[in-house]
């Protein structure tokens, strides 16, 4: 059985969440590859709201298996917090799991990711200060701890001793704070370690298992492309890989397992934390988007930056990922505009034109849209079904956007609800 691949194609915030919680309903694992309670994932089902930072967005439908694989790092406390929530709404989680090989965040990594963001004062990053680049630093460093550590209490007493002693001369000759204390923290998790041991497995095998038994496997990112490590706007990324590409050391998988490549875009673009944003608008317009859109983070609650699609940029991130199914969502929102712009190519300094997104984000920064403006539409299309209800100019703007990408929209989302939606090829999935 093929498995499929959801991924955002921006700056995140394209409501992955929603897309994976459709699909789910007909896969019989979701899986998170990647991330970190820094990346919230927002569900609306019955006008019910869920906020979820690391379980996976299938688990609202029961009979499911929820999987936070390997490339996933974990906060415990987070994460019980979720769970908890979760069940005193009344869902199961029986089937959610975590993969012994994923990296545990410490306090530590939260106090020396809230220093570093301190120190670099106005060039900061705008990292949630949550610890998960930290976690990400310690893993590539290969003193990380892990959840396989957390169910042997000497291993993990003998590997959180050696690391607060370093971390602690960090904390004192490097920022000037106070050292933390070691046996505070060596209990706190030793009760996540007793709560989650029923939960915590070996992934690898669970899913090569689900694999060969025909299973539907639907693999989940957080973030997007633009904030890759790799391939986004260097240094204002995250610390993971949330490309297609990601999944593969993030779960543990052969790039030969997946078939459907699905990407989510916005109808729009946004962006929260620091870092280039070409098509970005500091004017009503963007209040216009944030207000209408609910543009404020589902984890951070920090208002995110607005502004016009940017083709140029959504065409990079198609190539890098394989796409092979795209996903707009927010299409509502652009409802009432006289105009709508889109963003073709970029105009460097020299007044050159370039049809590629540069690596470099100081030449980015420097770079300016160049746009097509298409009319607007001022039907409400927020209980559109078919594509062929939406209004002619709404379709206008959906031709353009598969023309110059070459993909054509399966799933187009009109409302944050599950079932605003309208639905070209379901079938695919």
């Amino acid at each position: 059985m093929f498995s499929s691949i959801i991924v955002g194609l921006q700056w995140g915030d394209e409501g992955k969440g929603k897309i994976t919680d459709l699909l789910a309903e007909k896969s019989d694992y979701i899986i998170r590859y990647q991330g970190g309670n820094n990346a919230g994932h927002s569900l609306h089902i019955n006008r019910e709201s869920f906020v979820l930072h690391l379980i996976p967005s299938g688990v609202v439908h029961s009979g499911k298996k929820c999987l936070i694989a390997s490339g996933v790092v974990v906060d415990p406390r987070a994460l019980l917090e979720e769970l908890g929530m979760l069940e005193s709404r009344g869902l199961d989680t029986s089937g959610v799991f975590l993969a012994n090989r994923a990296h545990i965040t410490l306090p530590y990594h939260r106090l020396l990711d809230d220093y570093k963001e301190e120190l670099r004062g106005a060039r900061s990053i705008g990292t949630t200060r949550r610890g998960i680049g930290p976690t990400y630093e310690d893993q590539s460093a290969r003193i990380g701890i892990r959840a396989i550590d957390l169910l042997d209490e000497k291993i993990f007493y003998e590997k959180l001793k050696i690391n607060l002693e370093y971390k602690n001369r960090i904390i004192d000759c490097v920022y000037g704070k106070s050292p933390m204390d070691f046996q505070p923290i060596y209990e706190e998790y030793m009760g996540y370690a007793d709560k989650l041991r029923p939960r915590i497995i070996d992934s690898v095998y669970e899913i090569h298992q689900a694999l060969k038994s025909g299973k539907k496997l639907l693999f989940e990112g957080a973030q997007a492309i633009l904030l890759d490590i790799a391939y986004g706007t260097y240094p204002y990324v995250t610390t993971s890989s949330p490309s297609t590409g990601g999944v593969c050391t993030g779960a543990g998988i052969p790039p030969t397992a997946l078939k459907n490549f699905i990407g989510v875009t916005k109808a729009y673009c946004t962006r929260v934390g620091s870092g280039p944003f070409p098509t970005e608008l500091k004017d009503s317009t963007a209040e216009e988007l944030r207000d209408k859109g609910h543009e404020y983070g589902a984890t951070t609650k920090r208002p995110r930056r607005c502004g016009w699609l940017d083709l140029v940029a959504l065409r990079y991130a198609c190539m890098i990922n394989g796409i092979n199914h795209l996903v707009m969502t927010k299409l509502d929102v652009l409802t009432g505009f006289e105009r709508l712009r889109i963003a073709i190519a970029y105009e460097k300094t020299d007044h050159s034109r370039t049809d590629q997104f540069p690596a470099s984000s100081e030449a980015l920064e420097k770079m300016r849209p160049v746009y097509i403006d298409l009319p607007g539409w001022q039907e409400n299309i927020s209980r559109v079904t078919s594509y062929e209800a939406l209004p002619e100019n709404c379709k206008e703007y959906l031709r353009f956007i598969e023309k110059f990408m070459g993909i054509e929209l399966d799933i187009i989302s009109v409302g944050p609800e599950r079932r605003q939606n309208i639905i070209k090829k379901l079938d695919l999935f």
